[in-house]
């Protein structure tokens, strides 16, 4: 099996997301720890929960360095609430920023002297609000940005103990996909915006995880590897046809 033998640290990995990565990450043989505030609200077979607040440097630094041996890191604990930027004060948005980008960086660095021991993997999970406009969610988005940023650098400075890579994430249809895209018919509606004509599973996010874990991925680092089924059509293609004079052909 590709990570046969394997040991993996997954934040935030007890639902949604972060869930679909783990349960890849034990079916091709890795041993998985999930990191998280809350333990999973249904069983993740092959993995063990340690109550965690990524947020917390102090408690980071003493579960990561109390563990025998690590050999993949998937930082994927993040999220915001929908919040434009001009209501909320500064400090609400620097929550958001530590949740997606300085709790990385604290994992990271905890996890840094087993990672290179182990010539290990790290893969960040990203957005692609990191790389477009996000109204509602621009602190998260910035914080995306910064987290490609770093693990570009992240993977140059410790090169060549350790890989570091960035799923850049599209749409995902967990359960908690309702609180964002509203019911079956507004599921299926953002659906169809999307150029492979679907949301992806988590388990879509967990194989790319898996393949930039693992040995077939062996000469990939700093890199970001999209996982959003084709990004966004551009919207102007649509406004475009509709203003379009009909028989009219470019020669």
């Amino acid at each position: 099996m590709e990570l046969d033998g394997k040991v993996a640290v997954v934040t935030g990995g007890t639902r949604g997301v972060g869930a679909g990565i783990a349960r890849s990450l034990v079916a091709a043989g890795a041993k998985v720890l999930l990191c998280a505030r809350r333990p999973p609200e249904l069983p993740l077979p092959g993995t063990e929960f340690i109550q965690l607040d990524v947020r917390d440097g102090e408690a980071v630094r003493r579960v990561l360095t109390a563990l025998p041996r690590l050999d993949i890191l998937v930082n994927n604990a993040g999220g915001a609430p929908h919040r434009p930027l001009a209501p909320a004060d500064a400090e609400h948005h620097l929550r958001v920023l530590e949740l997606n980008l300085l709790a990385p960086l604290t994992v990271s660095l905890a996890a840094h002297r087993h990672l290179r021991r182990a010539r290990g993997s790290i893969v960040m999970i990203g957005s692609v609000s990191g790389s477009r406009p996000s109204p509602g969610t621009a602190a998260y988005g910035a914080a995306k940005a910064g987290l490609e940023h770093l693990a570009r650098s992240m993977a140059v400075e410790w090169a060549p103990q350790v890989r570091v890579n960035t799923l850049v994430v599209g749409m995902v249809r967990t359960e908690r996909s309702h609180l964002h895209y509203g019911d079956a018919d507004g599921i299926a509606a953002v659906s169809r915006t999307v150029p492979l004509g679907r949301l992806a599973e988590p388990t879509d996010v967990g194989a790319a995880a898996v393949f930039l874990a693992s040995d077939a991925a062996a000469y990939i680092s700093g890199a970001s590897l999209l996982v959003h089924g084709g990004g966004e059509r551009p919207a102007f293609l649509d406004a475009a046809g509709a203003a379009a004079v009909p028989g009219h052909k470019e020669s």
